[in-house]
């Protein structure tokens, strides 16, 4: 695939999908995380990590905290260069929180997990199992340091209005173990 043409091609995918967050957010309800959360309960004594919603991206943070609350360990990224995967530090419902790069919370204090289990934040997905992201590669070069060291899940967590009928890919692209939504959960084909 063309790189230049997947850059064009993300550039207008991410317009219209951070549009179709922007609606599907506005109606959010408070159990958009409850199909998160049961495949969660499945996973209780892996190390989890999460993400710190922002601006209109889905809220995991109900089943974070039932994961926590259940003893399980969950952790939330942190950016620590701009061309590096992320790390993930420690949290715990009522930690202390700062702003760290890009603005999203961190805690302000933790020691770093190394997670089994990745709930993934995104623009828009597909069924084959690809996301679009804000385009810094965060995640793909965070599941490839990952998946060389040994077995995680990436779940992606997103509105079902988010998903389109294909992502443009390119070969960095990472995919998704699962996609949860407010409305259920998928499992990618292929």
């Amino acid at each position: 695939m063309d790189p230049d043409l997947t850059a064009a091609e993300k550039a207008a995918a991410r317009e219209a999908a951070f549009a179709r967050r922007r609606a599907a957010h506005a109606g959010r309800g408070p159990g958009d995380a409850r199909h998160l959360a049961a495949v969660l309960a499945g996973r209780r004594g892996q190390v989890l990590a999460g993400y710190m919603p922002m601006r209109t991206e889905i809220d995991p943070l109900p089943a974070m905290a039932a994961h926590a609350g259940a003893g399980g360990v969950v952790g939330v990224p942190v950016i620590v260069a701009r061309a590096a995967p992320l790390v993930f530090r420690r949290w715990r419902p009522g930690a202390a929180m700062v702003a760290g790069t890009f603005g999203a919370l961190i805690p302000a204090e933790g020691e770093e997990v190394v997670p089994e289990v990745l709930v993934v934040p995104l623009l828009a997905f597909d069924r084959r199992g690809f996301r679009l992201g804000y385009g810094g590669g965060f995640y793909d070069r965070t599941l490839a340091a990952l998946r060389a060291r040994g077995r995680v899940t990436a779940i992606g967590f997103a509105f079902a209005a988010q998903e389109v009928a294909a992502v443009p890919a390119g070969p960095r692209d990472e995919r998704l173990d699962l996609i949860v939504t407010e409305a259920g959960i998928i499992a990618p084909e292929g």
